[in-house]
């Protein structure tokens, strides 16, 4: 079970998140101070509702949400992020910032 302190952890961290920005669910982990709770920032994020920019998140190799790849997508490409065949396009690391 995830702690309230994780939920808290994590939503700091992702309320955060700029515009054009894009972080994995490791990362956000990683930054909340739940190092290797990547799938659990991704279970969290799936149940918290509309109230955080769920789609600046992605897997470390930039896949869009299951099930949501066009709304995801949709929401990325008008924040500037280019997204590829269902993926956001990496820059040779898992942070990709808009220009």
């Amino acid at each position: 079970m995830v702690s309230d302190t994780f939920d808290d952890d994590v939503r700091r961290v992702v309320e955060q998140l700029t515009g054009g920005t894009v972080v994995t669910y490791g990362e956000v982990a990683l930054e909340a101070g739940h190092a290797g709770a990547a799938r659990a920032v991704g279970t969290y994020l799936s149940r918290s509702g509309t109230g955080l920019p769920w789609w600046r998140v992605v897997t470390s190799t930039g896949r869009l949400v299951p099930g949501h790849e066009r709304e995801h997508a949709k929401l990325l490409r008008s924040e500037g992020v280019r997204v590829v065949n269902g993926r956001v396009a990496m820059r040779g690391r898992s942070v990709v910032d808009a220009e």
